[in-house]
């Protein structure tokens, strides 16, 4: 069975090496994750958990947070809120800009 969201494009096009960009783009889902658990956890804070099946307790409590941080890593693994593009787009231009630049020699006359 196939899931209805389709994962995200991988990394933009870049001129850095394939291992540092690939580096970069997943450090930038990782953000876009850690922001989306962010946003996730006062939803999941608000949930009258005493009144379920399993009626809450330190169990539950303990587990929460590792609940919500992988729903966020899946959402973001699968498109997000679109937030890994430009964190992934302002991370090139930084890197890109502490790349050395090749030497040109003066010429000989």
């Amino acid at each position: 069975m196939s899931s209805t969201i389709a994962p995200a494009a991988g990394p933009p096009a870049s001129d850095l090496p394939a291992a540092i960009a690939t580096r970069l783009w997943q450090s930038a889902k990782n953000f876009e994750a850690m922001a989306l658990g962010a946003l996730l956890k006062p939803i999941f804070d608000t949930v009258d958990t005493s009144r379920g099946p399993f009626g809450g307790g330190n169990g539950e409590a303990a587990w929460k947070p590792m609940l919500v941080s992988e729903i966020a890593k899946e959402i973001a693994a699968h498109g997000g809120l679109g937030l890994a593009r430009p964190v992934f787009a302002q991370m090139l231009r930084l890197q890109e800009a502490h790349q050395p630049q090749p030497r040109t020699t003066p010429e000989a006359p």
